[in-house]
């Protein structure tokens, strides 16, 4: 009897250790995986790809919203604002930087 009780304390023993690494686990990542994964998105940010890319799609913006007609400007100005709300002017080329400027002062909140 003695045995089999032994038995029965090594082994809850042993799933009680399990779990409590196993909960650790879960709460570290529920602590760190987060600011990981700022980190890796500012990374990706701040990367020549990202940013050539932004100011590319920033260029096709512009065309499609000088090729529009007033209906959809206000749309599209709404749109590119939201874009490059989260990018850093200062990567702009001037002139992007100057549409923007025009399109904030056209748009006020």
């Amino acid at each position: 009897m003695k045995t089999v009780a032994m038995v029965v304390l090594v082994v809850v023993c042993l799933l009680s250790i399990t779990w409590l690494i196993q909960g650790n686990d879960f709460f570290m990542f529920k602590v760190f995986a987060p600011r990981y994964a700022n980190v890796q998105r500012e990374v990706f940010e701040n990367t020549k790809s990202y940013q050539q890319g932004m100011i590319q799609e920033l260029y096709a913006m512009q065309w499609e919203y000088e090729q529009a007609d007033d209906a959809h400007k206000a749309a599209l100005a709404d749109l590119i604002l939201h874009r490059v709300a989260d990018f850093p002017e200062g990567d702009l080329p001037s002139d992007l930087q100057a549409f923007i400027t025009k399109l904030k002062a056209i748009k006020t909140y």
